[in-house]
């Protein structure tokens, strides 16, 4: 399965968002010290999720970015998918050209694993995701240690 980092930040931005939305908008630098991503690497998923509308930026002073739907209307696939991130197993990327220019044996097995791995995402929310106990705690843990690295800048400043 190629699933990049691209796809797998996505989806953790996405998540963390969703985790934060209930407060006020969700700066893409809290995101970046909570999930350890880069901030330039944020700005450009958060283009590509903005024009899916799966985000909706917030200007100005207290601004940020909001989830555009409800959590339990966004599928994990729907980030992937905002991201052109593909699920894709077989070596030829769907095209059917894996050996030698030809189909090989094993084309048609990797291409389902391919649609099964779709439709798992397919059926998971970032609600689902939100309600498991394991997530929320991680959340938790990553919130307190962002909340010392602010009060430590606040001391060395």
């Amino acid at each position: 399965m190629r699933l990049t980092t691209k796809g797998r930040y996505a989806v953790t931005a996405m998540l963390d968002l969703a985790i934060h939305a209930d407060r006020e908008p969700v700066t893409l630098s809290d995101i970046s010290v909570r999930q350890d991503i880069s901030l330039s690497y944020l700005e450009q998923l958060f283009a590509r999720l903005r024009r899916r509308e799966l985000v909706q930026s917030v200007r100005g002073p207290g601004g940020g970015y909001r989830l555009g739907r409800a959590t339990g209307d966004i599928a994990i696939v729907d980030i992937i998918d905002a991201v052109d991130e593909s699920v894709d197993a077989t070596r030829c990327q769907g095209q059917g050209n894996c050996q030698q220019g030809e189909i090989c044996l094993t084309h048609h097995l990797w291409e389902d694993l391919s649609q099964q791995i779709h439709d798992f995402l397919k059926d998971i929310s970032l609600d689902d995701l939100m309600k498991r106990r394991d997530v929320r705690r991680i959340a938790d843990t990553q919130d307190e240690r962002r909340e010392l690295v602010i009060r430590d800048m606040r001391l060395t400043s």
